[in-house]
């Protein structure tokens, strides 16, 4: 057994331990091998069944980056541009700004989460986005179109461009991407990213219902089992996350680019490190270091309250990791999913970590997240 294999497994074994999670796969690239990869715990508590490092996982954010690269692609050979307005793709998409303009929106501003989009839950009860019910993609089984109409019913929180604000937008670039292909998101992204690199456990929709595992939600004394319908809290002041476990069978809801994916740890390590290494066989190398770099200047997300942290394409950039608390390198690029996964690309140190567990928040934003960090740069 390596050091990081040992320092892992005790991460993990005292989240397991405590009941912060109920099981979970890591997997570790180290420069372009596999360092690491275990199951963790159970992946269904109640049925008793063993995690397994092959098991699928409802990927929520994490199929962000995916649809990302698949635009980052399609950039490349010229189907589109970042300075391209979303109206020439989608020529109804024209919510309006608290004042009543109609501002044009970019394939820019929608993969750095600066359109003036929002989420329904980053939004009080009474916030449009609640009393239309826009859909965040975890929930429900209204159509791409419907959910497109209500984001433009609800408007823009602000000006494109003006801040950054996590959102639907990678919804809505979905809807381009399968637009200007005569598909569904799913071909899209097949053609672009899960097909050239062998990614055949990555999908919208699961086969398998038996490799799939049981989501569960942080609890006292130990974590409660989620199913449809489930208010999952978030951000204080804002509504619950809405999640609902049938939605990976449902094939008449909509393929949200943002987060209705799901998909097994080694695949998306795999995808992850080629993104760090270059981009082959899907991406070049310039297009890999602009998603891993800096794309909205001397703005900041709101999830890091000491500001160190920007977005790139895909994900966002650690400027000063150690003043945010991490053991990553400056530079690296990361995010996660509510379900509970987080995943991190140190490419100075040609690292790549993902962390799916089958428990929210602590899988995304917990302590577990901090010690995978520490037992993989150490």
């Amino acid at each position: 057994m390596t050091n990081i294999a040992q320092r892992i497994d005790a991460a993990v074994q005292s989240a397991l331990d405590e009941k912060r999670i109920v099981g979970a796969v890591i997997a570790v690239m180290q420069g372009g091998e596999l360092a690491h990869i275990r199951a963790y715990g159970q992946s269904d508590r109640e049925a008793g069944r063993a995690m397994r490092a092959d098991d699928i996982f409802r990927l929520a954010s994490i199929t962000k980056p995916i649809v990302t690269a698949a635009a980052m692609r399609m950039i490349e050979l010229g189907k589109l541009a970042l300075d391209t307005p979303v109206t020439d793709i989608l020529p109804d998409f024209t919510p309006k700004t608290p004042d009543g303009a109609t501002p044009a929106i970019t394939i820019r501003h929608l993969l750095t989460h600066t359109a003036g989009l929002s989420y329904d839950f980053l939004q009080p009860e009474s916030g449009p986005y609640n009393t239309i019910k826009v859909s965040a993609g975890i929930d429900g089984d209204i159509t791409m179109e419907e959910n497109l109409s209500r984001m433009v019913r609800a408007g823009l929180t602000f000006p494109p461009g003006a801040m950054w604000l996590y959102s639907v937008a990678i919804d809505v670039l979905g809807a381009i991407l399968a637009k200007i292909e005569g598909t569904d998101v799913e071909g899209a992204v097949q053609k672009y990213v899960t097909g050239p690199l062998g990614m055949t456990d990555t999908s919208f929709h699961v086969a398998d219902a038996a490799r799939l595992v049981q989501p569960y939600s942080n609890a006292v004394p130990e974590p409660v089992r989620i199913g449809d319908n489930f208010k999952q809290p978030f951000v204080p002041g804002c509504a619950p996350i809405n999640l609902g476990t049938s939605r990976a069978f449902n094939r008449n809801a909509f393929q949200g680019g943002g987060g209705c994916m799901n998909g097994k740890a080694l695949d998306i390590v795999r995808f992850l490190d080629a993104i760090r290494a270059g981009g082959d066989p899907i991406l070049s190398a310039e297009t890999t270091m602009a998603m891993m770099s800096n794309q909205i200047g001397p703005l900041r997300i709101l999830f890091d309250p000491t500001g160190n942290t920007a977005f790139g394409f895909g994900g966002s950039i650690l400027m000063n990791p150690a003043a945010s608390g991490s053991s990553l390198s400056p530079g690296s690029w990361q995010w996660g999913g509510v379900w509970g996964h987080s995943w991190h690309v140190d490419p100075t140190r040609k690292l790549t970590i993902v962390n799916l567990t089958n428990t929210t928040l602590e899988g995304m934003v917990g302590q577990l997240v901090r010690d995978v960090q520490k037992a993989a740069t150490q």
